[in-house]
């Protein structure tokens, strides 16, 4: 693991061990976003699959999951919220 200036917090910390994608996303993480942001970022995914009751198997899922990882660690594109309001609101 090496030392990095992460783009998201512009700390000085470890980065990844691995990219955590075998695309050119997960190899510009592995470049440039340090494990302190990437964790904060796994907990947030894990908020936005509950919130939005994901199904990580489908390709719209993935996608969602996708444009939020970019909006939320390169602050590129949308990220979208959890609106804590509707909390209880949700019927299935």
């Amino acid at each position: 693991m090496s030392i990095i200036t992460c783009t998201r917090c512009g700390e000085k910390r470890p980065g990844l061990a691995t990219p955590p994608f075998k695309d050119a996303l997960g190899n510009r993480i592995h470049a440039e976003i340090c494990s302190v942001c990437w964790n904060e970022w796994l907990q947030r995914q894990m908020q936005l699959i509950n919130h939005y009751a994901l199904d990580v198997r489908t390709d719209r899922a993935r996608e969602f999951l996708r444009r939020n990882v970019e909006g939320f660690l390169f602050r590129e594109g949308a990220s979208d919220e959890i609106d804590a309001g509707q909390k209880g609101k949700i019927s299935w």
